[in-house]
């Protein structure tokens, strides 16, 4: 399948750190679904994993060109982990009806955390246009 868009974020942990010890589960159910949060909570490093899961997130809106615009949400986008150990992504909401719009079929995830930073790469592929060249 074509790629239609890609998309990279890196976040600092401790940011994501912060925002949960400040906001608690207010921003932890803002951000994150249950499944999400329960597998994040569950891990050693959970900080490691919300924030890789926030990077995650951001990278499939560079994937799908959009940003926060078109009325996506946190919630709209699922990280969940595949029986053999990686992540994938499920789609709801205008996530969904967006990436249907624009021919996307699937988007590979990768993330990758260490103590100070998380990092995601994103690939957005289907049978859609792909986003077009920028122009000055």
């Amino acid at each position: 399948m074509p790629v239609l868009g890609i998309g990279t974020d890196i976040i600092e942990c401790e940011r994501i750190a912060g925002m949960i010890e400040k906001h608690g589960e207010l921003f932890i159910n803002r951000v994150y679904t249950v499944k999400e949060a329960c597998y994040c909570q569950s891990r050693k490093q959970g900080t490691q994993h919300f924030a890789g899961r926030w990077a995650a997130k951001e990278a499939i809106l560079k994937a799908l060109g959009t940003g926060w615009r078109r009325g996506i949400t946190w919630r709209d986008m699922e990280i969940l982990k595949r029986h053999e150990g990686g992540p994938y992504v499920q789609l709801h909401g205008r996530a969904l009806e967006v990436s249907r719009e624009m021919g996307i079929e699937e988007i590979q995830i990768t993330i990758s955390h260490c103590k100070a930073y998380a990092t995601a790469f994103a690939i957005a592929q289907g049978r859609g246009e792909p986003l077009p060249p920028l122009r000055d």
